[in-house]
């Protein structure tokens, strides 16, 4: 029997939150950004009237701007915005307790054993878009289908504040003829591997012999057409098996381009105490590190590296992020942002492997950056500094105002 799998889309969710708190601008075009002081006024949500002038989602707001010289723009609210993602979740548990996030306006619903006692998948959709109407002040897509890729490409496919499904026997018709980019997991390298191959469509990709993806794409190039082709059976996770938060992670567009190592060094100093911070508020300690370079082309790589510890210790965080990023970089361009992320989360409090050697020295590091905390929310961020980072006070950001922080996947 084929699964029912609803994909919830918030439609447009910063933006739809600030419209909703701030009658005023409900009818004007709108951006979330980040500061608007420095070059870190990237926008991270637009509304539909924003969108029309051809606002994108990661452009700088000096751009957006431009094409729309009456954008409002507004600074983001993320602990309201988690606050709505919240009341979403409890609305999805109304009607399953298999729910997985992905990131913080997105979810997965395995339906499957609840259409007996509420009606079809499309049922189901419409119900849960018309309660967070209701309820949140917020509109949601929502993609029905028998497995998660469908399901998410369904609520990309109209929007805003509708139900698409694609079924077993119409996919072929509605997805197949969309570009590749359009499925889940294609990003821009990938596209371009495929687009050189001859590969334009989703369905170019489906009738293509996996072989010959995997000896253009690797393993990854099978994926792909196990995708396209519908025979997707990854499972939605229970909610509540998983930690809160699956990752914490700071990017910071800089206020000049970094040209040098040491520019680099600073910048992720200051996204791995912001980092830290975070894990250490949260109880969580992580092992790997990602990083994220963009360089001055708007080109941006990710890499990322383990530990052999968890650890919520900026020192420990910045160091292996400089590590990832001596081998990843030749400066070949300069460097327009820099980001950090931890993933791999256990509870700081989990039992953790001890050495001979090292394991005093941690601790002691562990009750320093704990002390700083505290001397820092009572006197201000900059009460305690590196000296490093006195070095340039232009790329000594304070994060908690200036960051921009990459989703998460929440559970409640």
């Amino acid at each position: 029997m084929d699964r029912t799998i609803l994909h919830c889309d918030l439609n447009n969710f910063y933006a739809s939150v600030e419209c909703l708190y701030n009658p005023d601008i409900r009818d004007k075009p709108v951006a979330v950004c980040g500061s608007q002081s420095t070059r870190h006024g990237i926008v991270l949500a637009k509304n539909y009237i924003a969108k029309k002038y051809g606002v994108i989602t990661g452009e700088p707001a000096w751009e957006a701007k431009r094409k729309c010289p009456g954008l409002v723009t507004v600074s983001p609210n993320y602990l309201l915005y988690l606050r709505f993602s919240t009341n979403a979740i409890n609305i999805y548990r109304r009607y399953t307790d298999l729910i997985e996030p992905f990131g913080i306006d997105e979810c997965w619903l395995d339906v499957t054993d609840s259409i007996r006692l509420f009606g079809s998948g499309s049922d189901i959709a419409y119900k849960i878009k018309g309660q967070i109407k209701e309820e949140l002040g917020v509109t949601a897509s929502v993609g029905v289908s028998y497995n998660k890729i469908f399901a998410k490409l369904g609520s990309d496919l109209k929007k805003p504040d509708a139900v698409t499904e694609i079924t077993s026997r119409n996919f072929k018709d509605t997805l197949w003829p969309l570009p590749v980019r359009e499925l889940m997991y294609v990003g821009k390298s990938t596209e371009a591997m495929l687009k050189k191959a001859g590969i334009y469509t989703i369905g170019n990709l489906a009738c293509t012999p996996p072989a010959f993806l995997i000896r253009h794409l690797g393993k990854w190039g099978e994926s792909l057409w196990v995708f396209a082709n519908g025979y997707d059976d990854l499972s939605v996770s229970k909610a509540d098996t998983g930690p809160l938060i699956k990752g914490i992670g700071n990017s910071l567009t800089t206020p000049r381009d970094l040209t040098c190592n040491e520019d680099a060094k600073i910048l992720f100093y200051v996204l791995s105490e912001s980092v830290a911070l975070r894990l250490r508020k949260n109880n969580l300690k992580g092992k790997t590190v990602q990083i994220t370079i963009r360089d001055s082309n708007m080109v941006s790589i990710e890499r990322q590296g383990q530990l052999k510890l968890h650890t919520f210790i900026s020192s420990e965080i910045a160091e292996k992020a400089m590590e990832i990023f001596a081998y990843s970089w030749n400066w070949s361009n300069n460097i327009r942002l820099l980001g950090v992320r931890v993933t791999d989360l256990v509870s700081a409090d989990s039992y953790v492997q001890l050495s001979f050697f090292n394991d005093d020295k941690r601790a002691k590091k562990q009750l320093l950056e704990q002390s700083i905390d505290k001397i820092r929310s009572r006197f201000g961020y900059y009460s305690v500094q590196r000296a490093l980072l006195i070095k340039d006070s232009n790329l000594n950001a304070n994060p908690a105002e200036d960051n921009v922080i990459h989703p998460v996947s929440y559970i409640r």
